[in-house]
């Protein structure tokens, strides 16, 4: 198992804070936070392999993949201990980064993700797995769009959709099906007691994927952790609602920020 170097970029001063997007997302997904934590931290978003400007190794990929490429990365930057967090599939990376080094590990962000899901929930991500692989990424589009963005958002943000659905067209359908099979396939329930990292979960209200019960059993489980449930949002916090993100994210890292 080789690390690839990803692709990154870097804004700020402080102490290292990661930034981890998710399925066929792009570093640019935390362009509305960066600018509110920038003065307080380094911040470092980068691409997934097979994401953006990172390279595209053969697919599958693993979970344990992804976190060696974030290993990697802080490596390379020289940072010692740094703050993770990430996005729906990224805050799955971020947690399971924190289990394999945690003495490299401050904090732990879990945003717009999932553990604990019930049968029935793993059965829903079957169904969409099923219907990417029999018609194509394409087809069922508008339907993760609209688990993604409230109708009022999608309605009055036409640009902000179409950027979304270019980065989802423009990575390779094998990359997309394969880090959404890790997402869908990850269960970290057994292993979050392990993290005894402070730990932010955060979700929106009407995230069907990732719902508040899921978020509740992971802020339960999690032996330091702080939930957050923002009413009235589904799945894309980052892109849809920053400035409601940012509050409790500044928040959390400011109070974790001090080196251990």
């Amino acid at each position: 198992m080789s690390a690839v170097a990803v692709d990154y970029a870097i804004e700020g001063e402080g102490p290292a804070l990661y930034l981890i997007h998710g399925i066929g997302s792009r570093k640019i997904t935390w362009a509305g936070l960066i600018p509110h934590l920038k003065d307080q931290f380094t911040c470092i978003s980068y691409d997934l392999r097979g994401h953006g400007s990172s390279p595209i190794p053969p697919t599958p990929y693993t979970l344990e993949e992804l976190v060696e490429d974030l290993e990697a990365l802080r490596a390379k930057l020289g940072h010692h201990k740094i703050h993770v967090m990430g996005h729906s599939l990224g805050g799955m990376i971020a947690p399971a980064y924190a289990r394999a080094y945690p003495d490299h590990t401050l904090s732990v962000g879990l945003l717009s993700t999932a553990a604990g899901r019930t049968d029935e929930d793993r059965a829903k991500l079957a169904g969409v797995r099923a219907a990417m692989s029999e018609q194509g990424i394409a087809p069922v589009l508008n339907t993760l769009i609209e688990r993604w963005y409230t109708d009022a958002f999608i309605a009055s943000h036409p640009d902000a959709i179409q950027a979304r659905l270019q980065q989802v067209i423009n990575t390779p359908p094998e990359v997309f099906l394969s880090v959404f099979d890790v997402y869908a396939q990850t269960e970290m329930a057994p292993w979050l007691h392990e993290l005894n990292h402070p730990c932010l979960v955060m979700t929106g209200e009407l995230d069907g994927g990732c719902p508040p019960r899921l978020n509740r059993f992971m802020a339960e489980t999690l032996p330091d952790a702080e939930l957050v449930i923002l009413d009235g949002l589904k799945h894309s916090i980052l892109i849809e609602a920053p400035s409601r993100v940012v509050p409790p994210v500044r928040a959390f890292l400011l109070k974790n920020k001090s080196i251990k």
